[in-house]
C-alpha cells in the first residue's frame, strides 16, 4: 500500500498531528525536525517505526524520501519553513494560525498554488465533528440566511508559558485561539468575503507577570518579553450583509468559555452543546443534539491531507482560507492598535 510520507516539524503541537498521521493506515510519520533533539527521541518512542531526525528544516525539506511536511513551529516561523518545503516539490500541512502577519500568508499561499502541491490549513477546531455537522446543517440551508454570528474564546488565566513565541510580536491570544473560534464561525457562515473590521486589543495581564496558565507564577524573564495582545475582540462585516462578532482572551476575570452562536431567517443554533432554535407553529422549540462519538479532529485533518495527496481530492481547508482569516485577524489586531476601522479592498 501506499503511503504519504512526512516529517513533522515541531515537538509541540506537532506530536497530535503526528500521531494521527502515523495512526492512518496510509500514512507515515517518516521523519520529525526540531532544534531540540530529545524532544525528537522521546516522540519517536510513540511511533511504530523509527523516523529520521533533523535540526536543520532546510535540509530536511531536500529529503527525496519525504512527500509532506506538517509545521507546527511558533507562529514566526511557519512561512519559512512552509516556504522551503513547497519549493522542494513537498506538500504541507499548516497549524493555524497561517503565519504571524498577512504579507508573509499571501507570499506563502502564492507560491503554493503556483508549485501545485496540496496545501491546507491544520484547524482543530473546524474539523470537530460538531462543527461539522451544524456548519453542514447551516450551509444546507436548514438555518435560513445565516445573517449574524457571535465567536468567542475566554480564558481565565490561560497565557501560555511554555515558549517565548506565545507572547513575542507575531504571536498572543488572537491569533492563538481567536483564529479557532473565527475560522470556525467563518466556514459555518459559509465563508463569505469580509469587507470591514472594527476591533479592539491589548494585554492587560501578560506584561504584570499575570494570567499565566493555571495561575502559574512566570518569571521577570519571561513576561518581561511580553511583546503582543493577551485580548481581542471586535467586529466583522461581510460583503453579504452578514456580520460576526468575535472575542479572544487569553486571561480574564470571567468564566472559561468556548462558543459559537449563529443567527438565521429559520432558525438559530450555538455549537457546545448543539442547540438549534427554532419557532414551530407559534411555538417556540430548542433542540439539543448530541453527536456519536467519532474520530478525534487530528484524525479528519491527517485523513484528508493524505487522501488529498494519494487521491488528488479538492481540498477542504487550503492555506487560502487561512490567508483570509490572517486578514481578518491582523486588520482586527490593526484596527485596535490605531482605533480606526479597517477596510478589505
Amino acid at each position: 500500500m501506499k503511503k504519504a510520507r512526512v516529517c513533522v516539524v515541531g515537538m509541540g503541537i506537532g506530536r497530535p498531528n503526528g500521531q494521527a498521521i502515523s495512526r492512518n493506515k496510509r500514512g507515515e510519520v517518516a521523519a520529525l525536525c526540531d532544534i531540540d533533539e530529545d524532544r525528537m527521541k522521546d516522540f519517536s518512542k510513540e511511533l511504530p517505526n523509527e523516523p529520521k531526525l533533523y535540526t536543520d528544516y532546510k535540509k530536511m525539506c531536500k529529503d527525496k524520501e519525504i512527500d509532506a511536511v506538517f509545521v507546527g513551529t511558533p507562529n514566526q516561523l511557519h512561512v519559512p519553513i512552509a516556504l522551503e518545503a513547497v519549493k522542494n516539490g513537498k506538500h504541507v500541512l499548516v497549524t493555524k494560525p497561517l503565519s504571524d502577519s498577512e504579507k508573509a500568508a499571501r507570499k506563502l499561499v502564492e507560491v503554493a498554488e503556483a508549485e501545485g502541491v496540496v496545501n491546507m490549513m491544520s484547524l482543530s477546531t473546524r474539523f470537530e465533528d460538531d462543527v461539522q455537522y451544524l456548519g453542514g446543517m447551516a450551509q444546507g440551508g436548514e438555518l435560513g440566511e445565516v445573517y449574524y454570528g457571535r465567536a468567542r474564546s475566554v480564558r481565565r488565566s490561560g497565557i501560555p508559558t511554555w515558549s517565548l513565541g506565545f507572547i513575542k510580536a507575531g504571536g498572543g491570544a488572537f491569533r492563538d485561539m481567536g483564529v479557532h473560534v473565527l475560522d470556525a464561525a467563518w466556514w459555518m457562515m459559509g465563508m463569505p468575503q469580509p469587507s470591514s473590521v472594527s476591533g479592539v486589543a491589548g494585554a492587560k495581564f501578560g506584561p504584570k507577570g499575570t494570567g499565566y496558565t493555571r495561575f502559574r507564577k512566570v518569571p521577570r524573564k519571561y513576561y518581561s518579553q511580553y511583546d503582543s495582545d493577551d485580548y481581542g475582540g471586535g467586529f466583522i462585516r461581510f460583503e453579504n450583509g452578514a456580520g460576526l462578532q468575535v472575542e479572544s482572551f487569553w486571561a480574564s476575570h470571567h468564566p472559561e468559555e468556548f462558543q459559537i452562536d449563529l443567527f438565521g431567517t429559520d432558525a438559530g443554533a450555538q455549537l457546545k452543546p448543539i442547540t438549534v432554535y427554532r419557532t414551530v407553529k407559534g411555538v417556540p422549540q430548542d433542540v439539543k443534539i448530541e453527536i456519536p462519538k467519532g474520530p478525534e479532529a487530528w484524525d479528519n485533518i491527517a485523513g484528508h491531507f493524505i487522501d488529498c495527496i494519494l487521491d488528488g481530492g479538492e481540498c477542504r481547508a487550503p492555506l487560502r482560507h487561512g490567508l483570509i482569516v490572517q486578514q481578518m485577524l491582523e486588520g482586527l489586531l490593526q484596527s485596535g492598535e490605531t482605533g480606526e476601522e479597517v477596510r478589505f479592498g
